[in-house]
């Protein structure tokens, strides 16, 4: 028969009790994360060296408050126990301690979800971003040559996308946006008006501040304020709506149906943005030089029909023309963006804003660009 011997104390709130080949762990106090936690390894070195035949008795002797501290103290032990082949009891511990560790163990860790610690070699992360790129440039290439496609397939009447789809698309592009187009171009025609007059007027060439909001407004600033606006509206609402279908398996259907998702999704959208873009932009052309009229005529004293005639002098036909091809590009460039990033989209909730994100990134950036392109090429036409 077994002799219980002396208690030996690991740590304040540990002790161990060897009852012949049974280990006796009486744990006590407060078992939370505040309070630190005591290390399990001399517990486990004391299982290894005498090895307990009849197993580890995990006791409650004046537990005063735990929280999942103690939990993980717990499956350190009952791990240990499993890989050494010895038993380890819990029956002796709270109810609640012991639905939890029951619990935490009838769930098995997922294979891959612990995080890798240590930061990644530079090669492989030079590979990984070469990878990434070049995928992206595959996608994107892949897009365009079914975009290509699809818009010969309307030109010779066989694409498939629903009328009542463009109809909707077109009032979104369209008459939902002019009060956003109207304040912002009113607001860049009164700034272009206000900065032109603060260096026109040391000169006393006041009116030409007519001449530089006319020209100003609607050879460039009238397409690219109204690019930036769309791709900031319009485009993330292209990329989210394209994204959810994403992550609502729809697009799968599409395809599956004999479907092409750029002819159903992809074609309304971009043919919306091609028809309302040059419209919103002489619009916008219109009240950015009403913006300058109100500064011209309210700040500088310029007779109204003198600030029209200059504006009307200022302005050819070449002019206009450059606008409208820059508010054509503008839409081509933000409705590619914005499809483009949808179909990218992942299948969780959270990548459809980064999807609507990135689409309006790379419609601005995309603008910017183009507008550099054009003014250079306009630059070497001579027009």
């Amino acid at each position: 028969m077994s002799t219980r011997e002396q208690s030996v104390p690991l740590d304040s709130r540990i002790s161990m009790d060897w009852s012949g080949e049974t280990l006796a762990v009486g744990l006590s106090g407060d078992w939370r994360l505040e309070q630190g936690l005591p290390s399990a390894e001399p517990l486990l070195q004391a299982i290894d060296a005498r090895q307990p035949s009849r197993g580890v008795v995990l006791e409650d002797r004046g537990i005063s408050g735990w929280d999942s501290g103690l939990l993980t103290f717990l499956i350190k032990i009952v791990e240990h126990g499993s890989t050494s082949g010895i038993q380890v009891s819990a029956d002796a511990l709270p109810e609640g301690v012991r639905r939890l560790l029951a619990l935490a163990r009838a769930v098995p860790a997922r294979a891959g979800a612990r995080k890798e610690s240590g930061r990644e070699p530079f090669l492989p992360r030079v590979g990984s971003q070469a990878l990434s790129v070049w995928r992206s440039t595959r996608e994107t290439v892949d897009f365009l040559g079914e975009t290509a496609i699809a818009f010969a397939r309307l030109l010779r009447g066989k694409a498939t996308f629903r009328r009542s789809d463009l109809s909707l698309l077109l009032q979104e592009c369209g008459s939902q946006a002019l009060p956003i187009v109207s304040l912002i171009s009113l607001l860049v025609g009164l700034i272009l008006g206000f900065v032109g007059a603060i260096q026109l007027r040391m000169f006393g060439a006041e009116v030409f501040v007519a001449d530089a909001v006319a020209i100003g407004m609607v050879r460039v600033m009238g397409a690219v304020m109204t690019g930036i606006i769309m791709a900031g509206r319009t485009g993330a609402a292209f990329a989210a709506q394209i994204g959810t279908m994403q992550v609502n398996e729809e697009i799968d259907a599409l395809k599956t149906m004999g479907i092409s998702p750029v002819e159903f999704l992809v074609l309304p959208r971009m043919i919306a943005l091609i028809i309302m873009m040059p419209l919103l932009c002489v619009y916008a052309d219109l009240m950015g030089i009403l913006g300058g009229f109100v500064v011209g005529v309210g700040m500088l004293g310029i007779n109204p029909v003198e600030y029209l005639t200059r504006t009307q002098e200022a302005l050819t036909l070449t002019t206009f023309w450059i606008g409208l091809f820059h508010s054509l590009v503008f839409g081509v460039l933000v409705a590619l963006a914005s499809c483009l990033r949808g179909m990218q989209c992942g299948r969780s909730a959270s990548d459809v804003g980064a999807a609507a994100t990135r689409a309006v990134v790379t419609s601005i950036v995309a603008i910017i660009v183009a507008t550099a392109v054009i003014t250079f090429m306009c630059e070497v036409l001579n027009i």
